[in-house]
């Protein structure tokens, strides 16, 4: 029979219990760990996530970016393209707008060039001077048989060039006039308008393509002071130049019906004709 020892009995017990305690509390700091790991390493995956997300949604971007870019070079290449296209049309009609004139200039040369008609080309413009006599009779611009001959020959030749416009400009000595007409000025003006409606009314030229002025006395080739110098400035010059030189041809835009200008208006002057003296 064992003994009992009521005074340390409880101490003992208390010592075993203690031991056996041990285990629960090295186990649940464990698990602690374990947990803060576990959050940690979630946390961690969680961040990477959506690193990784926010790195899909910038290669979506790029990627966007990239095709919008490549497109945009693409009509880039395109537009250069039909660029060339067109400079490269723009020099064949160059080349043979430049061959058709040169035709031009030589055929009327082989057609027209006389002691009395004359050809100079200037700036892109083809000029037959006629001399007066040729075409009308001292002081008068009524045309004469021989005047309306080589506008024949001229309007033949421009038919072969309908894109061609046609200045039919009037010129004088600088002798006062002694006749029907007030000045010079309306003498030069009135043989313009003489060949002009010979052009348009006998040849059937499109009078859109003709214009008529009278310079009178003022744009001399010759000095006046002699008689050889007056009759070199009594003519008729018909100049031949393309659509782009012929700024007198220009027409203005056309306003809407009802529009009016907004800008104040100066004292009303009137209009005058395209082909009256300048």
């Amino acid at each position: 029979m064992s003994e009992r020892k009521p005074f340390t009995d409880h101490v003992t017990k208390t010592q075993r219990g203690g031991d056996n305690a041990k285990p629960a509390w090295i186990t649940a700091g464990v698990l602690a760990v374990l947990l803060v790991a576990a959050l940690l390493l979630w946390a961690t995956a969680l961040g990477k996530v959506r690193s990784l997300e926010a790195l899909a949604a910038k290669l979506a971007a790029t990627q966007a970016s990239l095709t919008s870019t490549l497109s945009e070079n693409q009509q880039d290449h395109d537009q250069i393209a039909a660029l060339q296209t067109q400079v490269a049309d723009l020099v064949k009609e160059k080349e043979l707008a430049g061959q058709m004139a040169k035709g031009l200039e030589e055929e009327m040369r082989a057609d027209l060039e006389s002691k009395d008609v004359t050809i100079s080309k200037l700036q892109g413009k083809l000029t037959v001077n006629i001399l007066d006599r040729v075409m009308f009779n001292s002081g008068e611009a009524i045309l004469q048989p021989a005047g309306a001959a080589v506008m024949h020959k001229i309007a033949v030749l421009l038919a072969q060039h309908p894109q061609l416009k046609i200045h039919v400009i009037g010129h004088t000595d600088n002798v006062p006039i002694r006749s029907r007409f007030t000045s010079n000025w309306e003498l030069s003006t009135a043989r313009a308008l003489a060949a002009v409606h010979y052009l348009t009314e006998k040849e059937n030229v499109d009078p859109r393509r003709v214009g008529a002025v009278g310079y009178g006395e003022y744009r001399p080739l010759a000095d006046n002071a002699t008689a050889e110098g007056r009759a070199k400035n009594r003519r008729i010059a018909i100049t031949i130049l393309p659509d782009e030189l012929a700024v007198a041809d220009a027409v203005p835009p056309v306003k809407p019906a009802g529009v009016e200008d907004s800008a104040p208006k100066p004292n009303a002057v009137p209009e005058v004709p395209a082909t009256l003296v300048k």
